[in-house]
């Protein structure tokens, strides 16, 4: 049997992308290995990141290290895809002509060629799933509209194309059905769902349809861009008891003058009125976002508004970036990268060292709270759960000794919160039996 091992680099996005195409390769008869060091395939795919600086150098050194096991007998054949060779086909040609051939983010069809299959529309809502079989990415838009100053996914993905409804439900449908238990909704921007396709924003309509899919406990949503944020999104979060109490919703910043620079499309004033309506119609809401600090133009003045931004709001999960000028955006064009990197990590720093305290004093509070959990597996002496407050890979987790009791991966358990650290929980199970098992 063809044996091919598939490499994922970058975001969720990439990961789902990397499921439709080995779903079309095992129908061509490949056998495949995942992220393997071990794997005796001859065949090696790597789907690269191209959005940030260590990204590029994470996926230009994979590329390397198999372009060296190449030269070494030990793969024969090598393909790079994705988002790096979509942006600098033309340079790795150059740089890197081991590899046999570099594709973009939408060539699906040429890539399995290239692998001798044949792409067939009949497989394009099959996944294999490379995430535990109780959770899976579901993405329903590609590319965006926004052009924010700094990103350049724009240039890389191209403009927000949304999958058809039915598409997207098809393949919800084929997840609960393999035993998949929560959805976690992703694209460039979730809210903008629908418009290019039905002519309005339709995320409310999709996530009401999700709930009704028998065997899906958990929908999850992620990547809502603030501007014009629906009404209707946070009356079915409100409403609809499988929509977790959770949304990642990236502000980057909060000064005025920094969000017209990076090009965003809210104020300070809109942006503080939508986490109070977030926070009025959803009480228990958990919101997670990201920052960017060290953006051309930033002052110790930007910096001092951000981190009272952050104290005020006390959100419950938050990560900092520091700025990596990316070429062709507006910001590399139109700017001058001004701020020191040593100067760009310290305010990254002071911003989590706020967020650490935060994060603790919310946890504390959940200490004698009994918590709905999900378990993922089991890592030393804890298995390691989550509640539906938190992502996998991204947020915390909830540990639960392993002595005490026996748990099945992918199956829901009420644990009694007991202790709690800035980024971590500790539990006990309470009820004898699992519920809403996920397949094994």
């Amino acid at each position: 049997m063809k044996k091919i091992n598939v490499i994922t680099l970058g975001c969720s996005k990439n990961v789902v992308d990397s499921e439709h195409l080995m779903a079309q390769l095992e129908a061509a008869g490949y056998e495949l290995s995942i992220d393997s060091d071990s794997t005796d395939a001859k065949v090696v795919v790597i789907h690269t990141c191209g959005f940030i600086g260590d990204a590029k150098k994470e996926s230009i050194d994979t590329i390397l290290s198999a372009v060296q096991a190449k030269e070494e007998g030990l793969i024969e054949r090598l393909f790079v895809i994705g988002c790096l060779s979509e942006r600098y086909a033309d340079e790795l040609r150059e740089e890197i002509p081991e590899v046999d051939e570099y594709f973009g983010v939408n060539d699906w069809p040429d890539i399995v060629a290239a692998l001798g299959a044949e792409h067939k529309r009949s497989l394009e809502t099959e996944r294999v799933l490379t995430t535990p079989s109780h959770y899976a990415y579901l993405k329903i838009a590609e590319g965006c509209n926004w052009h924010c100053g700094y990103c350049a996914i724009p240039l890389i993905r191209g403009k927000h194309t949304s999958v058809p409804m039915e598409q997207i439900l098809e393949e919800a449908q084929k997840l609960a059905e393999r035993g998949v238990k929560e959805l976690i909704v992703i694209a460039q921007d979730t809210t903008y769902y629908g418009i290019d396709l039905y002519g309005r924003r339709r995320l409310a309509d999709l996530l009401t349809e999700l709930c009704k899919i028998k065997g899906i406990e958990w929908i999850r949503l992620h990547y809502a861009y603030p501007t014009a944020f629906p009404d209707d999104v946070i009356e079915v979060m409100a409403r609809e008891k499988k929509i977790c109490k959770y949304l990642d919703i990236p502000f980057q910043h909060i000064s005025d003058k920094m969000l017209s620079a990076m090009k965003r499309r809210h104020t300070k004033a809109e942006a503080m009125e939508l986490i109070k309506r977030l926070r009025e119609q959803i009480p228990d809401i958990v919101l997670r976002t990201t920052l960017l600090v060290g953006y051309p133009t930033e002052t110790q003045e930007d910096i001092d508004e951000l981190e009272a931004f952050v104290r005020e709001v006390r959100f419950e999960r938050l990560g900092v970036f520091p700025y990596s000028e990316e070429e062709g955006t507006y910001s590399a064009k139109k700017l001058t990268d001004d701020v020191a990197n040593e100067e760009k990590e310290r305010r990254a720093a002071r911003i989590m060292q706020i967020q650490e305290q935060i994060s603790l004093e919310n946890n504390l509070k959940r200490v004698g709270q009994t918590m709905r959990v999900i378990v993922d597996g089991r890592q030393g002496n804890y298995y390691v759960a989550r509640s539906q407050y938190d992502s996998p890979e991204v947020d915390q987790e909830i540990l639960i000794p392993a002595e005490k009791r026996r748990l099945r991966r992918g199956c829901f358990y009420d644990v009694l919160i007991t202790d709690a650290e800035d980024y971590d929980l500790f539990g006990e199970v309470i009820n004898v039996r699992p519920t809403k098992c996920g397949k094994r």
